[in-house]
């Protein structure tokens, strides 16, 4: 197994414990356990929780990004790409619950100069969304609404199923995510 693959391995189960026992619950000594390796084999891959929950938190943001970059460098409408945003929500919930509850609980608990970097990011991904309403507004797509109210909406609606969404429930994900869209394109129809 590769280094790369190891750190991988680490920061999904690390995830699954953080969902199972919390993010102050789970020790080193319970990551190090679940992934069956010696504590001092983890400190070579991570120096402690803290850079863990680091690297998810970038691991996922840095994700968000990156997939909304794609769809605007293909030239995607602006209802499609609140769509897109929403389902990277809801995958992200589907496929990595215990980093995504990380990400929406724990990252103020990151150290003060990672909580700037995150914090940076985090507002950057908004106003990133934010544009895709004023942009669909200026194309007579949406109508005008507080572009900053409505993607706190859009943000709260889909970040919340982490609390209730589960893989053998009455929806798939990508069922939750188009609904979503849905009720936001309507809410949004001129």
């Amino acid at each position: 197994m590769s280094k790369d693959e190891r750190r991988a391995e680490i920061i999904q189960t690390a995830a699954d414990l953080f969902e199972k026992m919390g993010y102050s619950g789970a020790s080193m000594d319970d990551i190090a356990a679940a992934v069956g390796i010696g504590k001092p084999t983890l400190y070579h891959y991570f120096r402690s929780k803290s850079e863990l929950l680091w690297y998810m938190h970038e691991e996922l943001i840095d994700g968000l990004i990156a997939s909304h970059r794609a769809r605007l460098a293909r030239g995607v409408a602006p209802e499609e790409l609140l769509r897109g945003v929403i389902h990277d929500f809801l995958l992200n919930i589907a496929t990595r619950r215990g980093q995504c509850r990380v990400f929406f609980e724990n990252h103020r608990e990151l150290p003060d100069a990672d909580l700037a970097v995150a914090t940076e990011k985090r507002v950057r991904y908004e106003a990133m969304i934010e544009e895709v309403i004023r942009d669909g507004i200026a194309a007579g797509v949406f109508r005008q609404v507080d572009t900053k109210l409505f993607s706190l909406a859009i943000f709260g609606m889909s970040n919340w199923a982490y609390q209730w969404y589960h893989s053998d429930g009455r929806f798939t994900h990508d069922e939750i995510a188009d609904a979503f869209w849905d009720y936001a394109y309507r809410g949004l129809m001129p």
